[in-house]
């Protein structure tokens, strides 16, 4: 990992068509800007992570509803799912 000492409107250029500039710091934070092309995705951590969770969580859930409704078909009682570790 490279580490830099940036002060506001000072500029870190990734490749030839990346371009990271320090718009501003208050405290603990930073505000900064991104220029890349369309083609290039920028998310933040913390929102891929929760969209991930959450879909594990959805599909955990779907396939435990499907379990009930294939058990309420068959007429058998539902025997429960052993449980995951999603880390």
């Amino acid at each position: 990992m490279l580490v830099l000492t940036r002060k506001a409107g000072e500029r870190v250029l990734i490749g030839d068509d990346i371009v990271i500039t320090v718009l501003d710091a208050r405290g603990d934070g930073i505000r900064i800007g991104i220029d890349a092309p369309r083609g290039v995705t920028i998310q933040r951590e913390e929102v891929v992570k929760a969209v991930t969770e959450a879909n594990v969580e959805a599909a955990s859930a779907s396939a435990d509803a499907e379990d009930r409704i294939r058990a309420a078909l068959l007429g058998r009682p539902q025997a429960p799912r052993p449980a995951t570790d999603a880390s």
